[in-house]
C-alpha cells in the first residue's frame, strides 16, 4: 500500500549514494536509499572490502569495509533508510508529473525525485581465459580478496594490470609468503604511485606475458606462462575487472538515455527525465573521472538543484555549519 511520497530517492548504497544520502538528509529531505545487494558498500564491499583506498579526503588511507561503515554512520545520524535486498524492477510516472512510482522486489514507493547511484550497475569480474584449455581445481582461484589473512603463509599469484590488481598484489604481499603479479603488458593501467609503490616491493612482477596454461599441482596449481616459465603457487587471484550491464534499468517504463551502461546527464547530473539524475560511476558526461571523490562532488549539486527547483529557486545552499 502507497502512502508516503518521498522527496528523494537514491537507488543504489555504494559511496556516492550513501553520501548523497547524508547529504539529503542533513538538508531535511524525505529520503531513503535503496539496493539489490545485501550490504551496503557496493562494489567496494562485493569485491574489494580489504582493499586500501588512498584517494578519499580526510584519510591518509582506509581501507574499503572502513570507508564504507563511515558513510553509513555518516547517514544514519539523520534517520535515513537504507533498504537493502531491495531490487528496483520499475520506475513509471504518475497522474502527477511531479511524482514516480518506484516499484520494487517488496513494495512500491512514490517519490517527487530520484538519483540513480547503481555505480556500474549488475555487475560479474572478467573471468580467467588461458591460452590454452586448462584443468584445474577451480577453488584455488578467487575473484577477490574479502578477507587477506586467507592467503597467510602462502604463494599467491595476481593476475591484471589495473589499480586493483595492484592494489591486491601489494596487500597479499604483507600476508602470504610470496606474491607474484601477472600481467599481458609492461605498462599499467593504474596510478603511477601505485606502480612506483609496486616496483619498490617485493612483489615479483612478471611482464609481458599470458597464463598458456594452469594445471593441479601438490595441492596448489602450476601456471605455465606464454614465455615457458612455469610459477608454483598456492593460490590465484584474479583482476581483470568485471562485466557490467544495465538490463534492468532499460526496461523501466521511464526511458532514459544511455550510452552503454552510462547515464547521459547535463551539467547538474540530470538524466533525459525531468527530476531523475545519475551520479557516480553511473553518470556519463565530457571530463568524467572515475574516482570515489567525484560521486561525493556530484551528490550534493544533485540534491541542491533538486531542492531549488521544488521551492522555484527561493531555498539557496546552506552549509554544514549552519544546519546542526
Amino acid at each position: 500500500m502507497i502512502e508516503d511520497i518521498y522527496d528523494i530517492t537514491i537507488i543504489g548504497a555504494g559511496p556516492s549514494g550513501l553520501f548523497a544520502g547524508f547529504y539529503a538528509g542533513m538538508r531535511n529531505n524525505k529520503v531513503q536509499i535503496l539496493d539489490s545487494l545485501e550490504v551496503a558498500g557496493g562494489q567496494l564491499t562485493a569485491l574489494y572490502p580489504e582493499k586500501t583506498i588512498h584517494d578519499v579526503p580526510g584519510y591518509f588511507a582506509v581501507k574499503a569495509e572502513t570507508l564504507v561503515a563511515d558513510l553509513v554512520k555518516q547517514t544514519s545520524q539523520f534517520g535515513v533508510p537504507i533498504r537493502l535486498s531491495e531490487k528496483v524492477v520499475d520506475i513509471s510516472q504518475t497522474a502527477d508529473p511531479e511524482v514516480y512510482q518506484i516499484k520494487t522486489t517488496k513494495t512500491t514507493y512514490l517519490s517527487r525525485s530520484v538519483v540513480i547511484a547503481t555505480g556500474n550497475g549488475a555487475f560479474t569480474p572478467k573471468a580467467l581465459k588461458t591460452d590454452e584449455p586448462s584443468d584445474f581445481d577451480s577453488s584455488k582461484l578467487r575473484y577477490s580478496v574479502t578477507d587477506k589473512t586467507y592467503f597467510a603463509g602462502k604463494d599467491v599469484a595476481v593476475a591484471g594490470g589495473g589499480d586493483s590488481a595492484i592494489d591486491t598484489a601489494l596487500m597479499l604481499a604483507d600476508v602470504a609468503r610470496s606474491v607474484s603479479l601477472i600481467h599481458r603488458r609492461d605498462a599499467f593501467r593504474a596510478h603511477e604511485s601505485s606502480v612506483d609503490r609496486l616496483m619498490a616491493s617485493n612483489v615479483q612482477v612478471l611482464t609481458p606475458v599470458t597464463i598458456r596454461q594452469i594445471s593441479d599441482h601438490q595441492g596448489g596449481l602450476r601456471l605455465t606462462l606464454s614465455d615457458a616459465r612455469q610459477l608454483e603457487v598456492d593460490q590465484m587471484v584474479v583482476q581483470y575487472g568485471f562485466l557490467s550491464n544495465n538490463q534492468d534499468i532499460r526496461a523501466w517504463s521511464v526511458k532514459l538515455e544511455m550510452t552503454r551502461h552510462h547515464f547521459v546527464v547535463d551539467s547538474h547530473y540530470q538524466t533525459s527525465s525531468e527530476n531523475i539524475y545519475a551520479i557516480g560511476d553511473t553518470a556519463k558526461y565530457e571530463g568524467k573521472l572515475g574516482l570515489i571523490v567525484e560521486g561525493f562532488k556530484e551528490g550534493p549539486h544533485a540534491i541542491n538543484q533538486i531542492m531549488e527547483k521544488r521551492h522555484q529557486g527561493r531555498l539557496k545552499h546552506a552549509h554544514s555549519t549552519s544546519l546542526f
